[in-house]
């Protein structure tokens, strides 16, 4: 019997933090996740597409597209989200007895092959999973939540000298990095799969969608696990509204680059240390990450702390100059320092 294990703590508990400190949702500048701020602007649906069961010529269509997107080499299996994904990572090596994790990272992997009875290593690089008996290696690539950057050469060297090991990477903070993706190695490279997310870059996590790259054999563990109708038919509309229109792409990656901009801005005024970053969020150095994020939380201002990294936060894009102002006023009020 798997064991039973407690959920973890995620960014975007806005009902949570609402409930503990007051104020009204339109109250709140909520900086918890590192989603982007700013939605892909929806296509009109049309109206029987809430009526019908999807299309499979059109879940083809999306898998295409997004292999042209994200650049990869076979087309991907599409996922209600990449946590979806992550559930089913224990059955592409359902023999396996360790895993190695580079951490710290997200706590949904632990918790998948902990569910499923299998051990966890966890080690500080990819490289240091030759020294364990795992025979599955994941990787966050960029990671969250400090945004630690490996390098493209390194993963396939170890992918290559290594052939008996699974390499899972996940890429769903890598939209703005492309410098660092696998997803063209992944399906040429039998032992790598490769995860991308849809919501986080296009601003749409609600919609759940994400996409698997990898050899046809655990792709098919994949899709079977998942089942038919896996993802919704206007999930699929709007990925493949979103991944044909270039010009909406380039007007998301414009505006988060200035909001990357204007926060650094508000942090490094407030005298905050920022240690790791990706395109979408900072994560800061402040001495009790607990005790800064109710500090701030009691001036409806959300961020995200961590059990596993007890001195640091980790903060979101602000929207507008405006929202910037109010971080870096509200971190200088609560006296937000480096330690």
């Amino acid at each position: 019997m798997s064991p039973v294990l407690d959920p973890i703590a995620h960014g975007g508990a806005l009902s949570e933090a609402m409930a503990r400190h007051g104020g009204a949702a339109s109250e709140w500048l909520d900086l918890s996740t590192g989603i982007s701020p700013f939605s892909l602007p929806l296509p009109d649906l049309p109206a029987d597409i809430w009526r019908r069961l999807p299309e499979q010529a059109e879940a083809v269509r999306v898998a295409e597209l997004a292999m042209r997107h994200y650049g990869g080499a076979v087309t991907p299996v599409i996922t209600p989200g990449t946590q979806a994904a992550i559930q089913l990572l224990p059955w592409l090596r359902p023999d396996a007895e360790s895993v190695a994790i580079v951490s710290p990272t997200y706590g949904e992997y632990e918790q998948a092959f902990r569910r499923a009875g299998i051990e966890i290593d966890h080690i500080d690089t990819i490289e240091a999973a030759a020294a364990t008996r795992a025979s599955t290696v994941i990787l966050a690539n960029p990671n969250n939540p400090d945004g630690r950057a490996t390098m493209r050469d390194d993963i396939f060297g170890f992918v290559r000298a290594h052939r008996n090991r699974l390499v899972v990477v996940d890429e769903a903070f890598a939209d703005m990095r492309q410098d660092l993706s696998m997803a063209g190695a992944a399906g040429m490279e039998p032992n790598l799969v490769v995860m991308r997310s849809f919501g986080k870059f296009f601003g749409l996590a609600g919609l759940r969608l994400g996409f698997v790259f990898a050899e046809p054999g655990l792709s098919k563990i994949l899709s079977d696990r998942l089942g038919p109708w896996a993802v919704s038919g206007p999930a699929l509309a709007i990925a493949a509204h979103g991944f044909s229109r270039m010009d909406l792409v380039s007007n998301l990656r414009q505006r988060i680059d200035k909001a990357h901009a204007m926060t650094r801005s508000a942090l490094n005024m407030a005298n905050v240390s920022v240690i790791g970053e990706t395109a979408l969020f900072f994560c800061c150095e402040v001495g009790d990450g607990a005790a800064v994020r109710n500090a701030l939380a009691g001036h409806q201002v959300l961020v995200r702390a961590f059990d596993h990294s007890p001195s640091r936060i980790r903060i979101g894009l602000v929207p507008d100059e405006l929202s910037g102002v109010r971080l870096r006023e509200t971190l200088r009020l609560v006296g937000v320092r480096t330690p």
